[in-house]
C-alpha cells in the first residue's frame, strides 16, 4: 500500500503504533522479560493499532522472517557456541589468558587484559565465555598493579567487544556474517579499512585507559580493597535470570550453560591452545579467498536450492567450515582434557538455542514494523539523511542497534528493511558492496552498548562492578572509540573507495 493513499489519521496511528510497540519492547526487555514473547506481542500491537491483519502478520510476516534468519544463521550460532564451550572446558582460553599475564605482567595489566580478550574473541570464542575467563585474570592483574577495579570492565570490553567484533577482517563474529547474504560479501570485506578502524578503536581505547590509570595514581586511588577478595566468577552472573535474558538478546551464547560440562584443570600449552584460533582465521581466509571463488555453484540457481547464488551463501559457508575444522582440531588436540566431552558438546549446542531464537524474534518484530504502510515515512526519512548512502546506513543501523540493545538484532532489522535499497544505491553511486558491509558491521557495534545491552549488564556483573562506577569508561572505549573509527571509515571510503 502506498503511504500517499493513507489518510493523515491512518499515518498517525501507524507511527504511534510503531513507537508504542517499541517502547513496550524496550521497557519490558530492560526489566528482564523474555523477548521470545515480547517481540511478537509488540509486533502484533503495532499491527493492530495500524489497522493491519494481526494473525496474518504473525504467521506470514513475523514467523517467516524469523525462520529465514534461523535458516541463514543458526549454523553459525550453533558452531560458534560449541567452539567457545570446547575452548573453555579444554582450558584453552584460560591457558591463553595465563600466557598473556605471564608475558606482559602486572606492569602492563591493561594491555594484557585487552590483548588476551582480543586474541580469544578474534579466534572465534564467544564473548561471554571470554568474559568469564578473562575477568579473574583481570582481577589478579589489576590488584597486583593497584589499578582501580572500576577500569576493569572497560579494559575487557575494549579487547572483546570492539575491533574484534566489527572491524578486524575475517572475524567470525555473527555481526560480521549478517551482511553477507544481503550484499554478497565475505568476512574479509574492505580489509584495509577494517584494519584502520581496528587501530583507531584499540589505540583510542588504550590511550583513554592509560590516561585514567595515570589520573587514578595521581589521586592515590588504588584497587578497591573492600572487594579485593571478591574475585568474580561465572556462576553468580550466569545464574541471574535478568542477566541471562538480556545477554541472550545481545550475543550468541546463553550464560546459563557456562556452568555445565567440565572445565579441565590441566591447561594445554599456549601453542596447543592457540592452534584452533589460528585455524579459524586461516581456514576462513582460504575458503573465502581461494576455494569458494573457484567453486562451480551454478546449481544453486535451481528451485531445489532456493534459487540463490554462491555470493549470497558463500560467506556463511566459509565461516561454517572454518569453525568445524577448528572444533575437530580442538577435540583431537585436547581429548584427554575433555573427559566429559558429551556434556561439553551438549552445553555448547544448548547455549546457541536461546540466543538465536531471541534474535530471530527481534528480526520478526522488525519485519512486521517494516511491512506496515506508515513505515514508508521512516524509510524516506532514513534515506533522506544527508551525506549519502554510507551515512544513512550508519545512522539507521546505529539507531536500531541502540533501541534493541543488540548489535546482531539491530543490524538484521536494518538490512531486512533497507538492505536491497542500499545495494541499489551502491550501484547508482559506484559504492563497493564490501564498503557497505564494513560500515554496517561497525555501525552495529557502537550504540548497541547502551546501559540495557546484555553484554554490558553481564560484564559488570562478572566484574563485580556497577553502571555508576564503570559505565562511563565503557562508553568512551566501546561507543566513542567505535564511532570515531566509523567516521574514519566513512570518510576514507567516500574519498578513495573500498580497500
Amino acid at each position: 500500500m502506498d503511504v500517499t493513499t493513507l489518510s493523515p489519521l491512518a499515518v498517525g496511528l501507524g507511527l504511534f503504533g510503531m513507537l508504542a510497540s517499541l517502547a513496550l519492547l524496550i521497557g519490558f526487555a530492560y526489566r528482564g522479560w523474555t523477548v521470545l514473547l515480547l517481540a511478537p506481542f509488540a509486533a502484533m500491537l503495532a499491527a493492530a493499532i495500524s489497522g493491519e491483519p494481526i494473525l496474518a502478520h504473525w504467521t506470514q510476516t513475523f514467523m517467516i522472517s524469523a525462520a529465514r534468519f534461523l535458516a541463514q544463521f543458526f549454523p553459525l550460532f550453533l558452531l560458534g557456541a560449541l567452539f567457545g564451550k570446547l575452548m573453555e572446558d579444554s582450558g584453552s582460553v584460560k591457558a591463553i589468558a595465563s600466557y598473556m599475564t605471564d608475558k606482559l605482567g602486572a606492569h602492563r595489566a591493561i594491555l594484557a587484559v585487552v590483548m588476551g580478550g582480543a586474541l580469544v574473541t578474534y579466534g572465534g570464542v564467544s564473548l561471554f565465555v571470554a568474559f568469564f575467563v578473562i575477568a579473574p585474570m583481570a582481577t589478579a592483574l589489576f590488584q597486583a598493579a593497584n589499578i582501580p577495579r572500576r577500569l576493569m570492565p572497560a579494559a575487557i570490553a575494549l579487547g572483546t567487544s570492539t575491533f574484534t567484533m566489527s572491524a578486524l577482517p575475517g572475524t567470525p563474529a555473527i555481526q560480521n556474517a549478517i551482511p553477507m547474504p544481503f550484499f554478497g560479501t565475505t568476512p574479509f570485506s574492505a580489509p584495509g579499512l577494517g584494519i584502520i578502524a581496528s587501530i583507531v578503536m584499540a589505540g583510542f581505547g588504550l590511550w583513554w585507559l592509560s590516561l585514567q590509570q595515570s589520573r587514578a595514581r595521581a589521586a592515590n586511588e588504588g584497587f578497591d580493597g573492600s572487594n579485593a577478595a571478591a574475585a568474580p566468577t561465572a556462576k553468580p552472573a550466569a545464574d541471574s535470570s535478568l542477566v541471562r535474558e538480556r545477554a541472550t538478546v545481545s550475543q550468541s551464547f546463553d550464560p546459563g550453560e557456562i556452568g555445565h560440562g567440565h572445565v579441565s584443570e590441566d591447561q594445554p600449552s599456549f601453542g596447543v591452545a592457540i592452534t584452533p584460533l589460528v585455524l579459524v582465521v586461516l581456514t576462513n581466509f582460504v575458503m573465502n579467498v581461494i576455494v569458494l571463488p573457484r567453486l562451480d555453484a551454478d546449481y544453486l540457481a535451481d528451485a531445489r536450492w532456493g534459487e540463490t547464488s554462491l555470493a549470497a551463501v558463500g560467506g556463511v559457508w566459509g565461516v561454517c567450515v572454518a569453525l568445524t575444522v577448528a572444533i575437530v582440531a580442538l577435540i583431537l588436540l585436547n581429548r584427554r582434557r575433555l573427559p566429559a566431552l558429551r556434556e561439553t558438546i551438549d552445553a555448547g549446542a544448548n547455549a546457541s538455542v536461546l540466543p538465536v531464537l531471541s534474535v530471530g524474534s527481534l528480526v520478526g518484530y522488525g519485519a512486521v514494523i517494516a511491512a506496515l504502510p506508515a513505515f514508508a515515512l521512516v524509510r524516506e526519512w532514513v534515506l533522506g539523511i544527508g551525506g549519502g548512502p554510507l551515512v544513512s546506513l550508519a545512522v539507521a543501523t546505529n539507531l536500531l542497534a541502540a533501541l534493541t540493545g543488540s548489535a546482531s538484532g539491530g543490524l538484521t532489522i536494518a538490512l531486512d528493511a533497507l538492505g536491497s535499497t542500499y545495494l541499489q544505491l551502491a550501484g547508482q553511486y559506484g559504492i563497493d558492496p564490501a564498503l557497505l558491509h564494513r560500515v554496517a558491521v561497525i555501525s552495529s557495534g557502537t550504540l548497541d552498548s547502551l546501559p540495557h545491552n546484555g553484554a554490558v549488564v553481564t560484564l559488570l556483573a562478572v566484574c563485580g562492578s556497577t553502571h555508576r562506577e564503570s559505565y562511563r569508561d565503557i562508553v568512551i572505549v566501546g561507543i566513542l572509540g567505535a564511532l570515531l573509527a566509523l567516521v574514519v571509515v566513512i570518510v576514507l571510503g567516500t574519498l578513495v573507495g573500498s580497500f
